[in-house]
């Protein structure tokens, strides 16, 4: 019966995604190799390298990046691979440590790493990247979101927006769709993801008739007590909290201000993941109404986020987020580029395959489980935002698609 849902599933998948990437089942083997149906192709096997966090904190953004690449890199292989080549994915856990994540990135480099989807959280990327632009290393990553992660050459590209656009989203619909005007803020001053978000959030605001009238912020070294925060927040006379942030943090802030604050929340992407936290400590019921900047929810009605939330839990038992959708969405985005540029040999050096793939990068477009996507010559992705809403019935929670 699994195995039936499998098929389905994947099926499913296949009849959605326009580009016609998707294969026709995914019960290829986790060492990317090719699974039932499909062949070892003629041109050798591309190495695909992918750094994120498998174990600490962040571990449910580096779980879900790896599995939602390593369904795509299934179903491909077992649709016969891409122009005779087999593609194979190796990742590296960085622990969403900088430090470790160059450590990942030189030994996937030993490891026959040919162009690489990472890494999954901003400062390893931004770290990751100048070690990639020396090499000419093709790099995509699905989540790093801060604007340094793919400023350090041209090869670099994202698949998700950048921080401040996250930040000028929020205000924008902050303004446009739930008419409140006093904000209150809580940040991570040490995070770039999050300093990143309040600039373009503040830039916006200040211009949409939003006040802030509390900015408080914690750092890395003290993220457990926000309750000073908590406090200031609410003797500022705030009318939303905005947080963003990480999932991990902000549902302490959540837990703790019940009985202190009693407003609406409003968090970046970086919020993907409280559902799933929040229901493991039976304290879901406070994520509801909470708003999250998504490009992709598993509860959406969209045909592909469907037919991908099925395919993706009948080969899990990892919660299915957006970061497992916009890995599944960088691999087909490389199989489109791999397939623009014409390469077809898997022996082809890394730095070659970069002026390739970053030439071809400009001239595609994926009509992906994320959205519509095209990216522009610095890398940027050109595609419309999402604004979800928490929905908890039954002490479970779902996202509710408001944008």
């Amino acid at each position: 019966m699994k195995n039936l849902f499998k098929r389905v599933a994947a099926v499913s998948l296949a009849a959605v995604m326009t580009l016609g990437f998707a294969g026709c089942n995914s019960n290829g083997d986790d060492s990317g190799n090719a699974g039932n149906g499909g062949s070892a192709g003629e041109g050798g096997t591309l190495v695909i390298g992918g750094i994120g966090p498998i174990t600490g904190p962040a571990a449910q953004y580096g779980v879900a990046v790896k599995n939602g690449a390593q369904l795509a890199v299934d179903e491909i292989n077992a649709n016969g691979g891409v122009n005779g080549m087999t593609l194979k994915l190796e990742f590296g856990d960085d622990e969403h440590d900088p430090e470790k994540s160059i450590n990942a990135y030189n030994d996937l480099k030993d490891k026959g790493m040919k162009l690489l989807i990472g890494t999954v959280t901003s400062a390893p990327c931004e770290a990751v990247s100048k070690e990639a632009a020396k090499d000419n290393m093709f790099l995509l990553t699905p989540s790093g979101s801060s604007v340094e992660c793919i400023t350090a050459g041209d090869n670099c590209y994202r698949m998700c927006f950048t921080d401040p656009m996250q930040g000028s989203i929020a205000a924008n619909y902050i303004a446009d769709s739930l008419g409140f005007k006093k904000i209150g803020v809580i940040y991570d001053s040490s995070d770039s993801y999050s300093t990143g978000i309040v600039s373009g959030f503040e830039e916006t605001a200040a211009s949409r008739g939003l006040e802030i009238v509390a900015k408080e912020a914690f750092t890395q070294d003290a993220k457990t007590d926000f309750s000073v925060q908590i406090q200031k927040i609410s003797e500022s006379g705030a009318e939303m909290l905005f947080l963003p942030f990480y999932y991990s943090e902000a549902a302490l802030v959540i837990q703790q201000a019940q009985g202190v604050l009693n407003i609406p929340i409003f968090g970046g992407d970086g919020l993907d993941g409280l559902i799933g936290l929040l229901e493991e400590s039976n304290n879901v019921a406070l994520a509801d109404g909470v708003y999250v900047m998504s490009p992709y929810a598993a509860s959406s009605p969209d045909a592909k986020s469907a037919a991908f939330t099925s395919a993706y839990q009948a080969k899990f038992t990892d919660q299915v987020n957006q970061f497992a959708a916009d890995a599944y969405d960088c691999v087909y985005a490389v199989k489109a580029a791999l397939e623009k540029a014409g390469v077809k040999d898997a022996s082809i050096s890394a730095k070659d395959l970069g002026d390739q793939l970053k030439a071809a990068m400009t001239q595609i477009e994926l009509d992906g489980v994320t959205g519509l996507t095209k990216w522009a010559a610095n890398g940027e992705p050109e595609k419309a935002p999402k604004v979800m809403k928490i929905v908890v019935n039954d002490g479970k929670g779902a996202y509710e698609v408001l944008s």
